[in-house]
């Protein structure tokens, strides 16, 4: 009897351990897709990375319209085929810069105003785009000659939209029946015209002076909007 409890003992604590090592076997495996999976992200970002300095070195001495998915591989030393696992064609990778750029931008924005009237908030906002821009001119001004201005232009608008739009729904109360979205909207859409003017004639983009235009040509809004008490 004793013995046949020692088996029954010995069977359960085989049959236990044999759980642990196949339930911390499941574990390693799932870690090591997980790292595997961080590692393959981290290549792709860095593949990334490199395409986008190719492309932007190449637009500070030539058109977007003439760079050869062939000159960006060369100048960003990344093979062809590896090119074409993550973009199409040139189109789909400067569009995923300026995504990235929008991203990066409105992160910016977040972290960098504090006002206390939204007047202020959205001058600050266009010295922090119209300084993004300077900074990357060669970028933006391949871009706006791509598709009419879409690609540009819609990441302006975007950037001003969801910084402006976000700052007074938490901060501000809207006194009138028009929403926010389109106050925000109806006052950028020139801007971004004058902007867009000013990039093409890249030896005049002055952010001072473009600055004081948006200043003199943006009313006080305090009309529709009030900061909450």
């Amino acid at each position: 009897m004793i013995s046949n409890k020692k088996h029954l003992f010995v069977f359960l604590n085989k049959r236990y351990l044999s759980v642990i090592f196949t339930y911390v076997g499941y574990l390693d495996i799932m870690n090591s897709g997980d790292n595997m999976r961080k590692k393959e992200d981290l290549r792709i970002l860095k593949t990334k990375a490199c395409l986008y300095r190719g492309l932007m070195n190449l637009m500070k001495t030539k058109p977007f319209e003439d760079i050869k998915i062939s000159e960006i591989c060369k100048e960003s030393l990344i093979n062809r085929s590896t090119f074409y696992d993550h973009f199409n064609d040139k189109y789909e990778l400067i569009e995923s810069l300026m995504n990235d750029m929008r991203k990066e931008l409105i992160e910016k924005l977040d972290k960098s105003i504090k006002t206390n009237n939204i007047k202020e908030y959205y001058i600050e906002l266009m010295k922090i785009l119209l300084d993004h821009i300077k900074s990357n001119i060669d970028i933006y001004s391949s871009a706006i000659k791509i598709n009419s201005n879409s690609i540009a232009r819609d990441m302006m608008t975007e950037v001003i939209i969801t910084s402006a739009t976000k700052e007074i729904d938490e901060r501000y109360e809207n006194k009138s029946d028009i929403p926010t979205k389109t106050i925000v909207l109806y006052y950028a859409s020139g801007i971004i015209n004058i902007i867009i003017e000013s990039i093409n004639n890249k030896k005049q983009f002055d952010t001072k002076e473009l600055i004081h235009i948006i200043n003199e040509l943006t009313p006080d809004l305090n009309y529709f909007i009030a900061i909450n008490n």
